[in-house]
């Protein structure tokens, strides 16, 4: 997949977020599920502090303050970003990504949305450019590339709309 078409589909996926963010109350936005899962404001949180720790990995392999490595992917992630989407399942995130996870308000949410956008602007033309062979190691996918790691967000962005539904599931079921 091209740079451009993955970009394009994380707006796209953006936009999923924005338009979810506008027709939920603030109350529901910070509503845990009982089941004891992620609220929307922590999923919020997660998916773009996490983007945008993406975008300083992306920048370290354009910038080549990287590891420079000609090894190829595992397999396994490898498989991933071929097909776009995680293993069935539910996944833990690290713990460094999940002790970062914090219940937002709203108003924070869009302002990580717009923050995430900006960096996605910035970021996304220069990624073509950059050595293939420039890596950062990813906590669960190894060492990748600055194309991978941007496959990367638009896959676990892409992954976190289904949590975001099972949310909608959860708190309409209370």
């Amino acid at each position: 997949m091209r740079t451009e078409q993955i970009s394009h589909s994380l707006l796209n996926t953006i936009d999923v977020y924005e338009a979810i963010l506008a027709r939920i109350s603030e109350e529901s936005f910070m509503q845990s599920p009982s089941n004891g899962s992620w609220s929307y404001s922590e999923t919020y949180s997660h998916i773009f502090q996490s983007g945008l720790l993406s975008f300083i990995a992306i920048e370290n392999c354009i910038q080549q303050n990287a590891v420079l490595s000609r090894k190829s992917i595992h397999w396994i992630p490898l498989l991933i970003l071929y097909f776009g989407q995680f293993p069935p399942g539910k996944i833990k995130a690290p713990k460094r990504i999940a002790s970062m996870v914090k219940k937002i308000n709203k108003e924070e949410a869009q302002a990580l949305i717009l923050k995430f956008k900006l960096r996605l602007q910035e970021i996304s033309p220069l990624v073509n450019a950059a050595d293939p062979h420039q890596k950062i190691k990813h906590p669960r996918l190894g060492l990748l590339n600055a194309k991978q790691w941007l496959r990367f967000i638009e896959i676990h962005t892409i992954h976190h709309v289904k949590q975001l539904k099972r949310i909608e599931k959860q708190l309409d079921n209370m």
